[in-house]
């Protein structure tokens, strides 16, 4: 069995460091006006390093796909999760982002001895676990995360796009633009909208 080599200096030295198995967690769709929010879980493999991995939100398209597949294929075990828009409007977004983000915990075929989340709250865990601001940025685990997210929930856009092309979710991802509005506004809420959000019910009452 090989040895796992030594963390470089500038990884050893982060306060968060922890020998073994460490996840990073981190979300995507926080913000839109639809569909469910998304977690992932990355424990990465110190033998099959991947290059390049930063913010999803600093990355092209193309660049997050192409890390999405090299993730999958190089990581010790990467799980993703959602919360519903059910959930979201019944317990709403930020407890729903956190069940999604435990789910995707749970869903590791390894168990992490520390999970690292992306952000200043922690989902209920059984492990030990950090909320690291801009984590996405810092912790190489967490960027992959949100990478995972990312790509999961802009697939999901674009696959419902195909059933309600009126909303136009392949190019504005749920986020509430002007063209999305404007077809809130025509069409009425579909049945993957978030009614607890301000301005879906805005539209939806005629306000």
């Amino acid at each position: 069995m090989r040895s796992r080599p030594s963390l470089p200096p500038e990884q050893a030295s982060l306060p968060w460091h922890s020998p073994g198995l460490v996840a990073g967690v981190d979300e995507a769709g926080r913000g839109p006006l639809a569909g469910p929010v998304v977690a992932a879980a990355v424990i990465l493999d110190d033998l099959h390093p991947i290059v390049g991995l930063a913010d999803s939100k600093k990355l092209t398209a193309a660049r997050r796909e192409a890390l999405f597949d090299e993730i999958r294929a190089k990581a010790l075990c990467c799980s993703i999760a959602e919360a519903s828009v059910e959930e979201i409007d019944r317990l709403n977004i930020l407890q729903a982002t956190l069940l999604a983000m435990r789910r995707a915990v749970l869903g590791l075929r390894l168990k992490p001895k520390m999970v690292l989340v992306d952000g200043n709250r922690l989902p209920t865990l059984d492990m030990p676990a950090e909320a690291i601001v801009k984590g996405d940025a810092l912790v190489p685990a967490i960027s992959a995360a949100s990478i995972l997210a990312k790509v999961h929930r802009d697939r999901w856009c674009v696959q419902v796009d195909e059933i309600y092309p009126q909303y136009g979710f392949a190019g504005h991802k749920g986020y509430g633009t002007a063209v999305h509005m404007a077809a809130l506004r025509e069409h009425g809420a579909c049945i993957h909208h978030r009614r607890s959000f301000a301005p879906v019910a805005k539209v939806l009452t005629g306000g």
